[in-house]
Formats: structure tokens, sequence, C-alpha cells
């Protein structure tokens, strides 16, 4: 009765600890854009994109503060919609692509902020400079996607950039040093 009764709770911390570990996703490059914009001279507005990249997910729903985030992507990938101002972003002015071919960012922590939201915490690394930095993010929806019919995901997110701190500060504070970023992204369960 003893061993049948400790087998029971085995079982059952087993089976508590399999179901609340966090499932594995992986970014949907089709439909995950960073886009990004600052303030030119006071007369604009600019904007940037990075889109079709790929990543990772570990997402446990029950406990979203357990979860994690890894995303990695080329730093020449990027788009500004002007290919002069493109090859420019990519000198060492700013991004630096040939001596930092790679941007990514790697969750550090989760706080949960509401039913649907989080503040996730993480290090950003662009132009070869790491800094720790905060995404307010919130969860769209969650459920099976109608066309891929499997477990899906989508997360907004946004953060502000001090491009400075990224050895990133030409022509600042004319152009404004302080970057606004805006991420949308669906994950699909791994298989």
């Amino acid at each position: 009765m003893k061993n049948t009764l400790i087998a029971a709770l085995v079982a059952t911390t087993a089976a508590s600890a399999a179901y609340a570990a966090p499932e594995k996703y992986t970014l949907d490059p089709s439909h995950s854009q960073i886009v990004f914009n600052y303030n030119h001279l006071g007369f604009s507005t600019t904007y940037g994109m990075y889109s079709g990249f790929e990543g990772e997910i570990m997402f446990d729903a029950e406990a979203p503060a357990d979860s994690s985030v890894t995303v990695s992507f080329p730093t020449d990938t990027l788009i500004t919609g002007w290919d002069e101002r493109t090859q420019h972003f990519l000198t060492g002015d700013f991004f630096g692509a040939e001596e930092s071919p790679e941007i990514s960012f790697t969750s550090t922590g989760i706080e949960v902020t509401g039913e649907t939201t989080g503040a996730i915490t993480g290090d950003l690394t662009i132009n070869g400079v790491t800094k720790s930095i905060v995404l307010d993010a919130e969860m769209t929806q969650m459920g099976d996607h109608p066309m891929a019919n499997k477990p899906w995901v989508g997360f907004n997110a946004t953060t502000t950039v001090v491009r400075s701190e990224f050895d990133m500060g030409q022509f600042a504070p004319y152009v404004s040093d302080e970057v606004e970023v805006m991420i949308s992204i669906e994950a699909m369960k791994a298989e």
C-alpha cells in the first residue's frame, strides 16, 4: 500500500512537471516583423524594418514567467525603402554589418504584468554591443491556426532603444538618439 501511494505521488508529480514544462514554438518568418522609427531633424519620422527572421519561444502558458525567447537575424537584411539609406545604415556609422553580421535578442527574465501582458527583459546585441532592454509585450492570440491546423501564438511588443549606447550615435541629437521599436510575431508549435 505504501509503495503504491509513493508510486502514485511520483507519477502525479512527474505528470504535473511534464504538463507545466514550456513548449517550443518557432517563429513564422512570413508573419514576424520588427519596425523601428526615429525623428529626422524634426521634419519627419523615418522607418526601417527587419522581416523574415527566425527564432524560438519556449512558451509556458500556465506559468508565462517561465517562458523564454531567442531571436537572431542577419544585420544586412534591413529594409528602409531607399537603397542609399539602407547601404549607409549598414556601414560602421550605424549597424556595422560587415564587422557585426548578426543582431540578436535573448530573454533573461519575464515579469507577468496582466492577463495577456508582460515585461520581457533580455540582452539585445547590435553592432557588437550587448545591452539589457525591456520589451513591453502582449499576447495577441493563442489557439489553433485555421489554415495550418496546429497550435499558434501571436505577440506584439514595443521598446525604445538609445542607439548611441550601441555605438550608432551618428548625427545625434539632430537625428533622434531614441529609436522606437515595434515588434509583431507569430509562432507555431514545433513538431
